[in-house]
């Protein structure tokens, strides 16, 4: 198929990065959101969102006059959906008296419902958006049979998942392998010309519903494998046995990569994507459903950890370095540092947080502070939560000169224990529970 025209739904993490890309690359593209001050933002040549080589691809697609954006599609020869699919609020499924969380479609709803009356005989509409088993089938198509057009015989209908990485985003989005599913041939062919735009990676096509389980498989392969390493680490603490150690000794084994533990799985990816597995079949699922409770219960043990050190936490001081769900990126979807401070907050604990990727983030019912010195000021101790570059480099001597502080917590491995220690520090670290010596 030829394109001149391309029409993406959602201006997120995804589709803004592809709107760009597609731009710069010849086509013309209409860039659609809901929310009008992200229109106007882009329209003025800005971004509202943090990624690196973000703003100056969306800068210079603007510029040549190929990329706009708008409230409301248009027509065009290809739909790209690229929209949330977060969970349902206070809603959930039920299987033998277990529950399980459910998929909130409605924002790719909404999006199909908005390309229906654009939709032309020859056209191919592409779903990015991170969806249970069959949603291409089961949902998608049959709301855009209501033109009175059928997928696979008058339009193209295909399923394509993101699979780039956060703060690698504008690099893999052309270099990374692309899977294309359609709901015929035909249509994961067009899909492939379409991403042949720009994609330098393999473009490997298949049917619709297996490539909408390949996106859910490498997540949920990564948050079953995240799970056993942070049991390692519950049970290395119960032991008395420092599992960072125990994780590198077992590594040396030429068939064995036991990956690292932490506060928990956050992110629109891992932490949400199992459970559309679970959901679409819970009878089958049991590994799945453990995995994401053992991963979901992580920041209660971080709080746990956090009293070893300070006692009861009643108006305690404690400053939160990071809340973003994984080191330098400014994401803070499902974010367990988010739920840790607030778990903190319920035992009475006062938190100042400081995120330095998003230093401006509103975050309800959390107190952000302007700086890593006004967060660390005051504090009783200093409670490691994200694996930022630049918190790896902090000098414990220079921090204890900014703060009363004289305990510190890594839930991450980030720091030098010997250095905190040598700094009159008193060292704790998840799954070590000898780590709390002071030299």
């Amino acid at each position: 198929m030829k394109f001149q025209k391309i029409c993406i739904i959602g201006l997120g993490y995804i589709g803004l990065p592809t709107a760009s890309t597609f731009a710069t690359h010849g086509l013309n593209v209409l860039g659609v959101d809901i929310k009008p001050h992200i229109i106007e933002t882009l329209n003025k040549g800005e971004v509202h969102i943090h990624e690196p080589g973000l703003s100056e691809v969306v800068r210079k697609a603007i510029q040549s006059g190929k990329f706009t954006a708008a409230l409301k599609p248009e027509e065009a020869d290809a739909f790209i959906i690229a929209v949330p699919t977060p969970f349902q609020e206070n809603k959930f499924g039920e299987y033998n008296g277990v529950a399980y969380k459910l998929a909130d479609m409605r924002a790719v709803i909404s999006a199909a419902e908005s390309i229906m009356p654009f939709l032309k005989k020859g056209n191919l509409v592409i779903l990015e958006s991170t969806s249970p088993p069959r949603t291409t089938v089961d949902l998608v198509a049959p709301i855009l049979a209501r033109s009175g057009l059928e997928a696979g015989l008058d339009f193209h209908l295909a399923y394509s998942p993101e699979r780039v990485l956060p703060g690698q985003i504008m690099r893999e989005l052309i270099e990374n392998a692309r899977v294309i599913g359609g709901v015929n041939s035909e249509s994961a062919q067009a899909g492939h010309d379409l991403y042949a735009t720009f994609v330098k990676g393999q473009i490997v096509q298949t049917d619709a519903t297996t490539a909408e389980m390949v996106k859910l498989m490498e997540n949920t392969h990564r948050d079953v494998n995240i799970a056993i390493a942070n049991e390692f680490s519950r049970l290395a603490d119960k032991f008395g046995v420092d599992v960072w150690e125990a994780i590198s000794l077992a590594n040396l084994h030429p068939r064995i990569k036991i990956l690292s533990p932490g506060p928990g799985v956050g992110g629109h990816c891992i932490s949400v994507d199992p459970w559309f597995f679970v959901e679409a079949a819970p009878e089958l699922s049991p590994l799945i459903y453990h995995s994401r409770k053992v991963n979901d219960a992580q920041p209660e043990f971080v709080v746990k950890i956090t009293e070893r050190a300070l006692g009861a936490l009643d108006n305690k001081k404690i400053a939160v370095l990071g809340l973003a769900y994984k080191p330098d990126v400014d994401d803070l979807r499902e974010s367990p540092a988010n739920e840790i401070v607030h778990m903190l907050q319920e035992k009475s604990a006062q938190v100042k947080a400081w995120e330095p990727y998003n230093p401006d983030a509103i975050m309800p019912g959390i107190n952000m502070a302007p700086s890593l010195d006004e967060a660390i000021k005051d504090a009783d101790a200093i409670l490691l939560l994200v694996k930022h570059t630049e918190f790896g480099t902090l000098n414990p001597e220079a921090i204890a000169k900014k703060t009363k502080a004289r305990i510190v917590i890594d839930t991450v491995n980030g720091w030098d224990s010997e250095m905190w220690k040598n700094a009159g520090f008193q060292f704790f670290r998840l799954g070590d529970s000898k780590s709390k010596t002071t030299n």
